[in-house]
């Protein structure tokens, strides 16, 4: 038995350490072989009914559950205290959240005007926009977690969008409507229509607090043996997800030969990721917090819910299919760039443990 737990802790360790690796490999499989990945992403359980709402069940949302939970079972009960100290650093990565991407947009907006195609500028201005207007994503408290980040404050950036999202999300696509031309201010105004509290509620505000429960409840001792396999549980969890993902955009992009909009697509998106979370960085700075909650502040403001944002573009843009690009790549890029910091950080710490600093 000791055995075995030495080797999932070295497989957790070896995975935490070149985690940006495996996700390039990731994406490079599912270029080669989507057939797994679309199987995942549409495999369904059933539907719940919950009052009159019909929610579906499927793979993909129990992942995303399952991160959400092992993130309300990893937080620390310090951190959890030192949050309700820290309320200014949570609503300034709400409102930074907010307001950055749109400011980033309106910019955008008013550079493509200079691109030759106008009608290939309306569709990444409401891809992005679909992009700013999701809550922050579940999938930052797993990469929060894996670099030893504040999860109290990862944590409360996710469920505080989640919960706010029924206001936020309408008034940031009504805001970006104002930005588009009249054809596609219609199209950004019906997306505003749409959107579930129930569903966020379900499956990541409930198994966040599930998490939270079972974390004050059972025995330090055994949850601290058990972060090794929450780890390498999430670090499995994100890949797969990224993999579905992947599987359903990637090819696509490939047989794509628009190349054009593709590289100015990706340019541009990459400029929002790298923005956003240059902005928890420099929010990490301006506070003066310690490096755990640097670490949450930029993935929480780098890393948006797209998988959202892709159901909706999917259920009320299906004739505008080019708008899906800007929202496939964002959610490629949030990944990449946070394996990026997860690599920089592994690298400072190994290097602080070298010099014993």
């Amino acid at each position: 038995m000791d055995s075995r737990k030495v080797t999932f802790r070295s497989l957790s360790q070896f995975i935490h350490h070149h985690l940006l690796w495996f996700l390039i490999g990731a994406y490079t499989i599912s270029v080669m072989w989507p057939t797994a990945g679309l199987w995942i992403r549409n495999l369904t359980l059933g539907d719940l009914q919950i009052f009159q709402e019909k929610l579906p069940i499927s793979l993909l949302l129990l992942l995303l559950a399952t991160l959400m939970f092992n993130a309300g079972l990893g937080v620390k009960t310090s951190h959890l205290r030192s949050l309700a100290q820290k309320t200014g650093v949570l609503l300034a990565g709400l409102t930074a959240n907010l307001i950055i991407p749109m400011a980033y947009i309106f910019l955008v907006t008013i550079i493509m005007r200079l691109w030759y195609e106008p009608e290939e500028a309306q569709h990444i201005l409401v891809g992005l926009a679909l992009v700013a207007a999701m809550p922050i994503a579940g999938a930052s408290t797993a990469w929060a977690q894996n670099s030893n980040g504040n999860l109290a404050l990862s944590l409360g950036l996710v469920l505080a969008s989640t919960l706010l999202s029924p206001v936020l999300t309408p008034v940031a696509l009504y805001t970006f409507g104002e930005m588009a031309t009249e054809e596609y201010e219609t199209v950004i105004h019906t997306l505003a229509a749409y959107g579930s509290g129930a569903f966020l509620g379900l499956w990541i505000v409930l198994p966040s607090l599930l998490g939270l429960t079972v974390r004050f409840v059972a025995p330090e001792a055994q949850l601290t043996a058990l972060m090794p396999f929450i780890k390498l549980i999430n670090a499995v969890v994100l890949l797969l997800l990224n993999y579905s993902n992947g599987s359903v955009s990637l090819p696509q992009a490939v047989a794509d030969r628009d190349y054009d909009f593709l590289v100015v697509t990706l340019a541009i998106t990459t400029g929002l990721c790298l923005t956003a979370f240059s902005a928890g960085y420099g929010l990490s700075r301006l506070f003066k917090v310690d490096d755990a909650e640097r670490v949450s502040l930029m993935y929480g403001l780098g890393m948006n819910n797209n998988g959202t944002g892709l159901v909706l573009a999917s259920l009320v843009l299906a004739a505008y299919p080019r708008v899906m690009v800007p929202i496939i790549f964002y959610n490629l890029i949030q990944h990449l760039v946070a394996g990026g910091v997860h690599e920089v950080i592994g690298r400072k710490m190994v290097d602080h443990k070298a010099t014993g600093t």
